[in-house]
């Protein structure tokens, strides 16, 4: 079972990530269906399209739209799935739909994470203003994952980006901003004192360069 141009995929430790384990007790964190900050964002590949033009394939992690996986309620109050679910607990995801991907980097033969094109990762960092109430900077972050026909940056840059164009992701135990290239505005001189800025909850597992 192939689609012509969109992978299938299934969800990686279910569909929402809204329990956490404190001193070996169970807690749920949040029972809202329809709250898009607990709905799982990793999936992993079932069956790549036959047009497949990208470096993802069959059993590699991908991380997609947080609507993928996200259940709704109808008017009568009824649980359904999503637009993107296919059945057997598989879901139909369209390439804009994959933000990243996860498998062995040939060239240290170690998984790592890789951009999709038409997408960047970026890791926010502190305000450094006194008075500020922000913790972080806006609109500015070191660009951790490039998207591969992105030219003129490199992995590790300081870059600035438009308003409303990031999405919050947490891959591994790092909180990371979805940023289009199209709304990459300005690369900045790095000054050697931005500190990245990760809240200690993300703090659980690996980073961005490691399997999750």
């Amino acid at each position: 079972m192939k689609g012509y141009l969109d992978f299938i995929v299934k969800p990686v430790d279910g569909r929402y990530n809204n329990r956490k384990f404190v001193d070996g007790k169970e807690l749920i964190l949040n029972t809202e269906l329809e709250n898009h900050n607990y709905v799982s964002r990793i999936a992993e590949v079932v069956y790549e399209p036959y047009k497949n033009e990208t470096g993802i394939s069959v059993g590699d992690k991908v991380i997609v739209h947080h609507n993928v996986f996200r259940c709704f309620r109808d008017i009568r109050g009824e649980e359904k799935n999503s637009k993107s679910y296919y059945g057997d607990g598989m879901y139909i995801v369209q390439l804009n739909q994959i933000y990243a991907y996860d498998k062995v980097d040939e060239s240290c033969n170690c998984p790592r994470w890789f951009a999709c094109e038409g997408f960047n990762l970026v890791k926010p960092i502190k305000e450094t203003k006194m008075f500020s109430s922000n913790f972080e900077k806006p609109l500015v972050g070191i660009l951790k994952l490039k998207d591969p026909k992105l030219n003129g940056l490199h992995e590790g840059d300081l870059i600035g980006f438009g308003p409303s164009s990031e999405y919050e992701f947490i891959i591994g135990a790092q909180r990371l901003y979805r940023v289009p290239t199209t709304s990459i505005t300005i690369k900045y001189e790095r000054t050697g004192n931005e500190e990245e800025y990760n809240p200690s909850w993300t703090e659980s597992g690996g980073g961005i360069n490691k399997s999750s």
